[in-house]
């Protein structure tokens, strides 16, 4: 039993084919079948269970995927805080994010990190939901998510830094636009909506926010992000709740002038009801995090907290 045979096994459990495997690591599909064969003759029980369509661990299987997966991070995380011990300010950052989160919440203190930190490679990664972000960092090919905190996930630790008020966004010449708030009972209750990512936590957030005060928001337009939105409100498309991004001055933020004439077209006018939306990172573990990770996570939150580092 080797640390690649174990690499490889969970690979597949987690693609569900070998062929898939294959392909990634640029071998041949037997070459793979040997590693999981090695590991069956070893443990002397079956570790996968082939289907037409793939392959699923049996009982036995996902006990040891779970075990070599945490063994493996754990082994990873060792290697770069040892090459991080040794090169000083080099080494990586892996993060989670998309656009939207580095535009609205990262730029300064993007810029900030490279000036500081010049030898470590920052590396953004896009992935489609918060479990495939989970997932990456409890394999340990990440090291920071930035996301709307959620529920408990196991081996996953969460850090709120900042909550994020909901602001109805419409165009300048909506009969809504220059009210100081909108109640969302009363002004929104027959209003169809631009949704958010039908299936983003953020969503099921609003969702959830809106259903504690008794109200069940419709919609006819959906988004892959909030600057879409955003970008539709202000084209006259509809209306849309969203969460007062950061660089986007809100009515009485000491900012209006200054953001009528950069979005003379779009009005962001305040949603007091509903609970704040919790931003902020998930990491497999703080104290385990390498130094480049931990400067930069705590960059981040210093900028976001009006007090950077």
């Amino acid at each position: 039993m080797t640390l690649d045979d174990l690499r490889v096994f969970v690979a597949v459990c987690r693609a569900g084919s070998l062929s898939s495997v294959a392909r990634e690591l640029g071998c041949t599909q037997s070459a793979v079948s040997q590693h999981v064969k090695r590991l069956e003759r070893e443990t002397g029980v079956a570790l996968l269970e082939r289907q037409p369509r793939g392959v699923v661990p049996t009982q036995a299987g996902r006990v040891l995927e779970a075990a070599a997966a945490e063994g493996i991070s754990g082994l990873d995380l060792a290697v770069r805080q040892l090459r991080d011990l040794v090169d000083g300010e080099s080494g990586y950052v892996r993060v989670a994010t998309g656009a939207t989160t580095v535009r609205h919440f990262m730029s300064e203190a993007v810029v900030a990190y490279r000036r500081r930190h010049p030898k470590v490679n920052l590396e953004f990664r896009t992935l489609s939901s918060g479990r495939g972000s989970f997932d990456a960092l409890a394999d340990g090919t990440l090291d920071l998510a930035w996301i709307t905190l959620g529920p408990p996930v196991r081996g996953i630790e969460q850090r709120p830094v900042v909550e994020l008020p909901w602001m109805l966004a419409v165009r300048a010449d909506d009969p809504l636009a220059e009210r100081p708030y909108v109640d969302v009972d009363a002004d929104l209750c027959d209003v169809r909506l631009i949704r958010l990512p039908p299936n983003s936590a953020s969503a099921a957030h609003l969702d959830a926010a809106c259903a504690e005060l008794g109200v069940r928001l419709a919609h006819d337009t959906s988004v892959a992000d909030w600057d879409t939105a955003l970008l539709l409100a202000e084209l006259g498309v509809g209306r849309a709740v969203v969460p007062a991004l950061p660089g986007r001055p809100v009515p009485g933020g000491g900012d209006g002038d200054s953001d009528r004439n950069r979005n003379r077209d779009l009005r962001l006018v305040p949603l007091p009801a509903l609970r704040p939306l919790p931003v902020g990172w998930a990491v497999r573990r703080w104290d385990a995090l390498s130094p480049p990770a931990r400067a930069f996570a705590d960059l981040v939150e210093g900028y976001r907290r009006g007090a950077p580092g």
